[in-house]
């Protein structure tokens, strides 16, 4: 009797009781991880190809574009507040769009607007970058500048802000060369000059120089897969003259800057009178690129982000409007997360104020919203999906007070 044989890939020889799919050929098979492996080795070997085969941007698909005041009305739909950011960064977007579309005979030639966003912490920086993602036909990333080094040394190099954007463009070079980066945290790699270690600080001043070329607009040879781990992968030329690039930082301690600028900016009574009408509650709003070098960005760096917008601190008014409000606001978060358990969740406005009061207490801006929250709900989401109820939950003011006194952290905000 003549003994089966089982069909096996005649790539990594595995049988077809192995794999999902099996392809037969007429003198070979191959399995579906095989063809998915190939699939990605094609993408990075064959990425430089694809950008020296495109014609130009002539073939990439028709830009739609938003006007600003179309921008800004989409943000107002999830940010709440930051009138002159959003007016700011819907006017850089909008340029940038005309910047991709404007005929290469032009003999005036447009520079980037690259900003640069300064606002404390939870104030809405990166929802701005990410609601922005939202909204645009064109490649967008969010990359970290903590992770960043100097070249030779462990961590990730500046061109793997690029690896991200290609990734985000499907390795579609082309498209990527006219996409838009936001940089995190941009506040972290400035120059240490008072650093009292005697090791090399490898993650300040030498990672803005690095950043210089990204910025202003140069080839560069990008890693596809990012970082240093496959050294023998094959670089990609990405041009990052058409990449706009949008800078945010909490640049913690920067209003000490302002005030000292202010105060000794002139003397006598003309000054005291004109530092009268300051705003001291919020000296964000007067930065600029002098309080920065100051803070520690090097003055090649800020000359390339020659845009410089704040964002103001969240006041009760702004906290409360958060909570209910936006489209993703937490209250309608909330409400689907009960009516998915067929409960009916209402709160009442005495609550909203309790919790918007807590969050400037707490000092972590928007972020701490949700913290209140989970404080305050967090039992009533475990107890009620096994409970029998009526299918309605009331969030009372004194609900919610009761639940935040008995947390360990609003203890340890007393003993301070």
């Amino acid at each position: 009797m003549a003994k089966f044989t089982e069909k096996k890939c005649s790539f990594c020889d595995r049988t077809e009781s192995e794999v999902n799919i099996l392809f037969t050929g007429l003198k070979g098979n191959i399995c579906d991880q095989c063809i998915e492996n190939a699939h990605g080795l094609l993408q990075q070997t064959t990425g430089e190809q694809s950008k020296n085969n495109a014609s130009g941007p002539k073939n990439l698909p028709k830009l739609k574009k938003h006007k600003p005041q179309e921008i800004k009305a989409f943000l107002d739909q999830y940010v709440i507040g930051q009138q002159d950011a959003k007016r700011i960064l819907s006017v850089a977007i909008y340029n940038h769009y005309k910047r991709l579309e404007m005929p290469k005979t032009d003999d005036v030639e447009i520079e980037k607007s690259n900003v640069i966003m300064v606002g404390e912490t939870g104030t809405g920086k990166t929802l701005l970058a990410k609601t922005i993602a939202r909204l645009l036909q064109v490649p967008f990333a969010i990359v970290d500048a903590t992770v960043f080094t100097e070249a030779g040394y462990v961590g990730e190099d500046v061109e793997s802000i690029l690896s991200r954007l290609l990734q985000a463009a499907n390795f579609d070079v082309a498209a990527a060369e006219r996409g838009i980066v936001y940089i995190d945290e941009i506040d972290k790699v400035g120059r240490k000059s008072d650093n009292p270690s005697i090791t090399r600080d490898v993650s300040g001043e030498g990672v803005q120089q690095a950043m210089l070329k990204l910025l202003e607009g140069s080839e560069v040879m990008v890693p596809p897969q990012g970082g240093r781990k496959h050294p023998e992968q094959k670089m990609i030329k990405v041009n990052t003259t058409n990449i706009l690039f949008i800078c945010g930082g909490a640049f913690e301690g920067i209003d000490k800057m302002i005030a000292r600028r202010i105060q000794t900016s002139s003397i006598g009574y003309n000054a005291i009178k004109s530092t009268k009408d300051l705003d001291r509650a919020n000296l964000l709003q007067y930065v600029n690129a002098l309080d920065l070098r100051t803070f520690g960005l090097i003055p090649e760096l800020l000359g390339r982000l020659p845009i410089v917008t704040y964002l103001n601190p969240l006041d009760l008014n702004s906290l409360k409007m958060m909570l209910t409000e936006p489209k993703n606001a937490l209250v309608k978060q909330y409400k689907r997360l009960f009516e998915l358990e067929g409960i009916k969740f209402t709160i009442e406005d005495e609550a909203i104020t309790y919790m918007a009061e807590k969050a400037i207490q707490f000092k972590l801006g928007g972020r701490g919203l949700r913290a209140i929250c989970e404080m305050i709900l967090t039992d009533a989401m475990f107890e009620m999906p096994s409970q029998k109820h009526n299918g309605v939950f009331h969030l009372t003011v004194e609900y919610a007070k009761e639940m935040v006194e008995h947390t360990k952290i609003n203890q340890l905000l007393k003993a301070a």
